[in-house]
């Protein structure tokens, strides 16, 4: 485990927009970290727009991806 300072660990996904499958949610990942007395540390995610910050587990992100056009359909059109 590497920490960033105040218990908060590196992950890939920080400040990038990421899916919740606990809750179908979509948000920022702001921080991997403890939360209050849990054994092993949270995602802390936010509204892409803002709001209000919610816990979920780290082995429920993952990364949502924006599809890019097809190459073919923009050479057709």
């Amino acid at each position: 485990m590497t920490t960033t300072g105040m218990q908060h660990e590196k992950h890939r996904l920080l400040g990038r927009l990421v899916r919740d499958t606990a809750t179908g949610r979509t948000g920022v990942l702001r921080a991997v970290a403890p939360d209050g007395d849990a054994p092993t540390p949270v995602a802390w995610l936010i509204p892409a727009g803002g709001g209000i910050e919610w816990t979920t587990p780290v082995g429920a992100i993952e990364p949502v991806t924006v599809p890019t056009p097809d190459r073919n359909s923009l050479q057709e059109g």
